[in-house]
């Protein structure tokens, strides 16, 4: 992923309110399912990691990226933005410049 097109989500992601909650189990498989759903109807969701997470925010996408196949825009504070471009050409909402 280019800056460009980082910084283009960064923008997106703005405006967003966040659809998940990491609490103090952390990642569980019942996370990872939930947002990997999501990522492929949204392509881009942010993520609220409490304050009751014994994790920090940034294991905490670094984890989740990996287990959804999907990239991290970025961590701020406590909320994480992760993006996946959706597989079918057809379902992508967003258009990434190049």
């Amino acid at each position: 992923m280019t800056t460009k097109q980082r910084a283009y989500l960064k923008s997106l992601a703005m405006t967003m309110n966040p659809i998940f909650q990491i609490g103090k189990e952390s990642v569980t498989d019942e996370n990872i399912a939930a947002i990997r759903e999501a990522l492929e109807a949204r392509e881009l969701i942010k993520i609220n990691v409490l304050k009751n997470c014994e994790d920090d925010p940034k294991s905490v996408s670094i984890a989740l990226a990996e287990h959804t196949f999907s990239e991290v825009v970025q961590v701020i504070g406590r909320k994480v933005v992760l993006y996946k471009e959706a597989y079918e050409p057809k379902n992508r909402k967003i258009v990434l410049p190049k």
